[in-house]
């Protein structure tokens, strides 16, 4: 497999100095059986940051794919997330995760849902700060944390959160959600940054595609990297992985960017944080 990295993409820099690729590779909804193949075609394309997570259920192919790929670790960096059912037991669920990715330091270690019903995401908040200050990852960070979540974690963290992962796309850019993040100095991660690919047949951006010469999908990423989100497209298909990275490369001008920011519709297409309560198990 090829070591050659794609330096058209943008590393952009947490709170606390670690660089994380802005653009990478998602694995939510790829089929255990499918991960290797995907992950070892997304690092054969160039993709160096893997987004996975423990109720993905396949972290053990992801780590399979670093493990065949020979591409040196700190080359990569991977993220993967706790279960929603494991936040009162992280350091335990942590240590899981990190045999089945066959890695000694996760890059970004995030709590996936805050499930405010449980009244737990403070004392796994706790148990992250021990994993990160004991040297078990590079960053910890939160995903699907809406405003209220967030001021409540703030209230007892020690550490800010590193990046705050949200569903967020052009008809759903979350954006008081985001301006609070990034306020704080926390990070925005786009996860469904396609809109699942509802997005793609706006006309505005069938326009851009047409006039640039590229797919919609390459217009919607090169949205999210010019209004500075960390983004994760997640395909099955080589050319499509290809083709997403490749929107690393394409800059939209100003006006392209707002036109693009003109289609939020406050249409979320996954659960709502607030009320979501899936145990993941």
């Amino acid at each position: 497999m090829s070591n050659a990295q794609n330096s058209t993409v943008p590393g952009l820099v947490l709170n606390n100095s670690v660089t994380i690729p802005q653009l990478g590779f998602g694995v939510f909804q790829v089929p255990p059986a499918e991960t290797q193949k995907a992950v070892e075609d997304a690092l054969e394309a160039g993709y160096r940051h893997i987004d996975t997570a423990a109720a993905y259920r396949n972290e053990s192919g992801v780590g399979a794919a670093i493990k065949a790929s020979g591409i040196a670790r700190e080359e990569l960096f991977i993220t993967t997330k706790l279960r929603n059912g494991e936040q009162g037991r992280a350091a335990a669920a942590f240590n899981h995760s990190r045999r089945e990715l066959g890695l000694d330091v996760i890059d970004l270690y995030l709590i996936h849902w805050p499930v405010p019903s449980q009244g737990l995401f403070v004392d796994a908040w706790k148990a992250l700060e021990k994993i990160h200050a004991d040297g078990g990852t590079r960053a910890i960070g939160i995903s699907n944390f809406l405003q209220d979540h967030l001021d409540t974690l703030l209230e007892f963290a020690d550490v800010v959160p590193a990046v705050n992962q949200i569903e967020l796309h052009p008809t759903f850019q979350q954006r008081e959600l985001a301006a609070k993040s990034r306020s704080h100095g926390i990070a925005v991660e786009a996860y469904s940054p396609l809109g699942q690919g509802a997005d793609l047949g706006s006309p505005t951006v069938a326009e851009l595609a047409e006039t640039h010469g590229v797919t919609p999908a390459q217009i919607v990423l090169a949205w999210h990297l010019g209004t500075g989100n960390i983004v994760i497209p997640k395909s099955v298909h080589p050319e499509r992985i290809r083709q997403n990275l490749a929107a690393a490369a394409l800059q939209l001008t100003p006006d392209e960017l707002a036109a693009i920011s003109a289609l939020d519709a406050g249409t979320r297409l996954g659960a709502d944080p607030a009320v979501a309560s899936f145990s993941q198990m």
